[in-house]
């Protein structure tokens, strides 16, 4: 060994050795202090303002969200109402254009006052030939109430067999077909002459003209009802009765309601016809009376006075299909 590096040697041993480590004392050095909670405190200012200004965005929101229920709801009304208003307002001032140029026409100021003053007893009678509006209204719903529930009765089983039966429909149609077309005033002369009185030939009429819409639309309501249904029957041996009440009127409800709406409808328009030519009492006869007494007015009021009750009716008879329709 060289001289240096018996020196080195030397030098190395002679330096102390170092005292060894207390086992504690390294745990301690090594130690990771603990990480303090971030968690605020109730008392924290920072951690109130945050709180509260959550609370008020979200009462912002909710106020902010009831206010465009509420412009939705107040946009939709106004969508319902404006638009007949300012319908109705035309009419009005064209109508009183109109009268203002044409001198038989009475103002809506005239049919106001004369309206309110017909209305104010409009069930008096003084007589067969001088009842109030209301009683000749009664009568004409009476007389329309008994032909259509004669068609009613006759017509809804026949469409049924028409629907069910391919040939009974095969043998019914060219009849149908035919008899559809003809006016329903062209068939009053018959009803004079089967009848020889003026009011069962109106009820006749009424009759004539509401039975084809039920018959058609409740044969093609049976047409249309799904060929399984009725294997599904035949499977079951199901008697015809038990297949027209469980598989046959629940899914022909609608397309016979339909029927019924259009029939009640066509029955209201053709009586006043009728009663304009058969006479007696009836509104179609006081609006032909009132024009024989040059009361304009009063015609104009007869006028309103049908519609109304036809909107009436298409109303009810429209709320009941929609009842029994598959959509409600």
């Amino acid at each position: 060994m060289s001289p240096h590096a018996t020196s080195l040697l030397n030098g190395l041993a002679a330096e102390p050795a170092a005292p060894p480590m207390n086992p504690g004392a390294t745990a301690a050095a090594l130690a990771i202090p603990p990480v303090s909670s971030a968690t605020p405190s109730a008392d924290d200012p920072a951690s109130n303002e945050l709180q509260v200004r959550a609370t008020h965005r979200a009462r912002e929101a909710a106020d902010a969200t009831r206010r465009a229920v509420r412009r939705e709801a107040l946009g939709a009304a106004i969508m319902r109402v404006l638009p007949p208003a300012i319908g109705l307002t035309l009419f009005v001032l064209v109508w009183q254009m109109i009268a203002t140029k044409i001198s038989g026409i009475p103002t809506p100021g005239v049919t106001w006052d004369a309206a309110r003053a017909l209305f104010a007893d409009p069930f008096y009678s003084n007589g067969p030939n001088d009842q109030g509006i209301g009683w000749n209204v009664l009568a004409s719903l009476g007389r329309v109430a008994a032909g259509f529930g004669m068609a009613a009765v006759i017509g809804i089983p026949l469409g049924f067999l028409l629907g069910r039966f391919v040939f009974f429909n095969r043998m019914m149609s060219p009849i149908v077909n035919l008899l559809r077309p003809v006016s329903p005033l062209a068939w009053l002369p018959i009803g004079l002459l089967l009848f020889k009185s003026a009011d069962p030939a109106a009820i006749w009429s009424i009759f004539i003209c509401s039975i084809w819409p039920m018959i058609i639309n409740t044969a093609a309501g049976v047409a249309r009802i799904p060929q399984d249904y009725l294997n599904v029957a035949r499977v079951l041996d199901l008697s015809e009765w038990k297949v027209f009440r469980k598989v046959l009127l629940p899914a022909v409800l609608p397309y016979m309601l339909t029927g019924v709406r259009l029939s009640i409808g066509t029955a209201w328009l053709v009586i006043v016809a009728a009663e304009m030519l058969t006479g007696g009492v009836g509104i179609g006869f006081w609006l032909w009376d009132e024009w024989n007494n040059l009361k304009v007015e009063h015609i104009i009021i007869a006028i309103f006075v049908i519609g109304v009750v036809g909107l009436l009716l298409e109303t009810l008879l429209l709320q009941i299909a929609k009842r029994f329709s598959y959509e409600h």
